[in-house]
């Protein structure tokens, strides 16, 4: 046994210290693709443990990676160079609300949506709603600075964050921020910290700001019989003074499978269907839906829907979150993506995607927060084919750059983990990437933490098959 694992196991339970091969096979995978067995599971459950694990590491330059729930779609948990997983999701949940602050105090094993759900009975709210909310923990969402459909409105996870405790990659506490709204002494670490994946240290509380629960919402669904004329609808709407909380798109492909999988009376014929919700005073929610129904009707919608009831609406939005699942039941392997682009460019990055479709004979599927520009492009594949994976990764390549030729980004919610790290040069730049390599040296001088992350290792190619 090494010296590093007897450290180990004279300062964290035996119990919690899991060296089975069945056990680390368990943390070798995350949504995304590729396989890395750790040599190491540990599961901790306090900071004081966190810092024993961290100090250790950085001893024997041992790699440690941070992991939650494991619903990372970019790799980003993935013990790449072996080394230790260490698993907060076994930490006591933790949600300490000071309602008169509108903030919360929590723990990085919480599941986020259960923050929400501890806010709404205070009439108040967590604002981020990642689609795995009910199954992802806060800390893997600070990690990758999740988004949701709310981001349109609202923002990102890390425009909710207003303090962080954090272990640094030697294993000492510091925290960052604050209890305040406003902060600006000395440079902005939580930020610099929230979407870092754990390249800089492992977060062991987070202070979140909460608002209120809006009084009303009002749900409204456009079908097109273009896609381009859908992408446009939506510039037309968000440069119209009105501000949706969501604004969702999914093209025909979603449309049909989710009918198909749970059958909801979307419009099967349609070629795209727009999905808004406003929310505010129920007064102005009125105007707003008119102005809506005003502008489509102006832009040649096909149809537009009005539920009546809560629970109508309330199916609707049920169904655009049954698209990952719906389009799963159409090939094994679902490859992804985030890539995200100007609003305005929404018209043109649907005509690129679907030259891609056709260029690389692929099943893609697009739907996602169309309101910010940040689509989730869906490719439908056999992992088993190893002749169609190879045109998986060219067009995956080719989404990637169709985005970044078009003033967008890699990724708007997702991060960039494994998955996305050849391709940081291409919109970073050379410099760009090096300023950013110098930041996590200071940082982590051994570079344990979440090594083969972010930054391309030599040669490294996206790649999707077991080749």
């Amino acid at each position: 046994m090494s010296d590093w694992m007897m450290e180990l196991k004279s300062n964290i339970p035996e119990q919690r210290i899991l060296t089975e091969l069945a056990d680390r096979y368990s943390y070798s995978f995350d949504a995304s693709f590729g396989e890395h067995l750790p040599e190491v599971v540990v599961q901790a459950k306090s900071k004081e443990e966190v810092v024993q694990i961290v100090r250790i590491a950085n001893r024997y330059k041992v790699p440690v990676y941070p992991r939650g729930q494991g619903t990372c779609l970019s790799g980003g948990p993935l013990p790449v160079h072996g080394g230790i997983v260490l698993d907060l999701s076994q930490w006591p949940e933790k949600i300490d609300l000071n309602v008169e602050d509108l903030t919360v105090n929590v723990s990085p094993s919480v599941l986020t949506a259960n923050i929400n759900k501890e806010a709404e009975k205070h009439g108040l709210m967590y604002a981020p709603d990642p689609s795995s909310a009910h199954v992802a923990t806060i800390g893997g969402n600070l990690g990758e600075n999740s988004g949701g459909p709310r981001g349109l409105k609202y923002g990102v996870t890390k425009d909710h964050v207003l303090g962080l405790e954090l272990v640094t990659p030697e294993g000492e506490i510091i925290r960052t921020g604050g209890q305040t709204i406003k902060n600006v002494t000395g440079y902005d670490l939580t930020k610099l910290i929230v979407g870092s994946e754990g390249t800089l240290g492992v977060i062991t509380e987070a202070t979140l700001k909460l608002m209120p629960k809006p009084r009303a919402e009002q749900t409204v669904t456009i079908s097109f019989d273009e896609v381009r004329t859908a992408g446009l609808a939506i510039s037309q709407v968000l440069t119209s003074g009105i501000l949706p909380s969501k604004m969702e798109i999914m093209d025909q492909a979603c449309i049909r499978a989710v009918e198909s999988f749970q059958p909801a009376g979307l419009p099967v014929d349609a070629e795209a269907i727009v999905i808004i919700e406003l929310d505010g005073h129920s007064q102005t929610l009125e105007i707003e839906t008119d102005l809506v129904r005003e502008i489509m009707n102006e832009i040649g919608a096909k149809d537009i829907l009005i539920p009546k009831t809560k629970e109508e609406a309330n199916q609707i939005w049920q169904s655009r979150k049954q698209v990952s699942p719906a389009i799963a039941k159409i090939k094994p392997t679902k490859v992804s993506e985030d890539a995200t682009v100007p609003r305005s460019k929404i018209p043109d990055m649907m005509d690129r995607l679907n030259e891609i479709r056709e260029k690389y004979n692929v099943e893609l599927v697009v739907f996602g927060h169309a309101g910010d520009g940040n689509l989730h492009p869906n490719i439908l594949c056999d992992q088993r084919d190893k002749e169609e994976m190879r045109r998986v990764e060219q067009a995956v390549e080719a989404i990637f750059e169709a985005a970044i030729d078009l003033g967008g980004t890699l990724s708007g919610e997702h991060g960039i983990g494994t998955m996305k790290a050849p391709f940081m040069e291409n919109e970073l730049g050379a410099v760009g990437v090096e300023m950013m390599k110098r930041i996590k040296d200071s940082w982590d001088p051994n570079h344990i933490m979440n090594p083969g992350k972010i930054f391309a290792e030599k040669g490294q190619k996206l790649v999707l098959t077991d080749d």
